[in-house]
């Protein structure tokens, strides 16, 4: 059974109410009586509940992030950064995964309510923020992170997706590729939507290119490698000779679909890139190029607002971070 603040209380021979100023406010106790609880503590085992009574207070010390893939490298570096930032004023980061699912991510979202968490960092699944307008309306503040919003009410930090899908596309062009398909994910996911607004901007410019759109369940390996699989087996007028795809883990499937298992030569006949720049992107059997967004200060500066905003919530801080993607070039598009 765990020892209480009574326990110490009667093995010190004091009151509870003195050992709450020993444990919170030392400097009402006389040093006599500190260093007689001190000992009853250090005798009894006892180790006082930090979230017990920070809930009792009316706030944890505790953020809560939630990701749509949590085996997605580059979400594991947002959480990375936005961990950094959170200890440095003392607090810890929830980290849980919607799996790119609406009904988890409302059931994460409701537990970080009721643990009365400082506030949420969510990358949303879909377009319909209602919940999130719901949560901020029950005091709980939110920062949308990888994601944008036209809604004054959210704080976000994001990369400029239509740049990068555009930036993507735009290599592959100037490389000579006409044919190129986009492999995305759900359609319900504005990270995915955007980056195939840049790719069709992309492709609009280039006379007699054409961009073919292939729809995944999910933005992940095995799916890139049916992809793959697909692509490989179009022939004639339905061949492409480049592939964008939304994403790296997309991408490394793609490259073991189309090369590995279907003697598809990368980037001989067919060139492609990903988006994120994960460290896996450098060490595949092809280095493969990418879009790289910055992860780790995506969440860094994410916990950054929340924390202004709880410091001040009137104030005339930032409320919007946007940084802009980068290209980079590996043998994957230029062997």
């Amino acid at each position: 059974m765990a020892v209480s603040v009574r326990d110490v209380a009667v093995a010190a021979s004091v009151s509870v109410g003195t050992v709450s100023n020993v444990l919170n406010n030392p400097a009402k106790v006389s040093p006599e009586m500190v260093v007689r609880v001190q000992q009853a503590i250090a005798e009894l085992g006892f180790v006082r509940n930090d979230a017990a009574r920070q809930l009792r207070a009316g706030r944890s010390r505790s953020i809560g992030l939630v990701v749509l893939d949590i085996s997605n490298p580059f979400f594991a570096e947002v959480a990375r950064g936005a961990e950094a930032r959170a200890a440095e004023s003392g607090m810890t980061v929830l980290l849980s995964t919607s799996d790119e699912k609406l009904e988890r991510e409302g059931a994460h979202l409701e537990l970080f309510r009721e643990q009365r968490v400082n506030g949420v960092l969510v990358t949303p699944v879909g377009d319909d923020l209602a919940r999130l307008r719901s949560l901020q309306a029950s005091g709980v503040p939110v920062v949308l992170v990888d994601r944008e919003t036209d809604d004054d009410a959210f704080a976000s930090v994001a990369v400029d997706d239509v740049e990068g899908g555009y930036l993507a596309v735009s290599h592959l062009l100037s490389a000579g590729r006409r044919r190129i398909a986009f492999v995305g994910g759900p359609a319900s996911l504005r990270q995915v939507a955007d980056r195939l607004e840049g790719a069709r901007r992309a492709v609009a410019e280039v006379d007699g290119a054409t961009l073919v759109e292939v729809e995944m369940p999910a933005l992940s390996v095995l799916n890139g490698r049916a992809a793959g699989e697909e692509l490989r087996g179009r022939a004639g007028a339905d061949a492409v000779d480049a592939v964008f795809a939304a994403n790296d883990l997309l991408a490394v499937g793609l490259l073991q679909g189309l090369a590995v298992l279907g003697g598809v030569r990368v980037p001989g006949d067919m060139a492609l890139i990903g988006y994120d720049d994960i460290d896996f992107a450098s060490a595949t059997v092809v280095p493969l190029s990418s879009v790289r967004q910055p992860a780790y200060e995506i969440g860094f500066r994410a916990v950054d607002l929340l924390l202004r905003g709880l410091d001040d919530p009137d104030g005339a801080h930032e409320r919007r971070v946007r940084f802009r993607p980068e290209l980079v070039v590996r043998e994957s598009t230029t062997g």
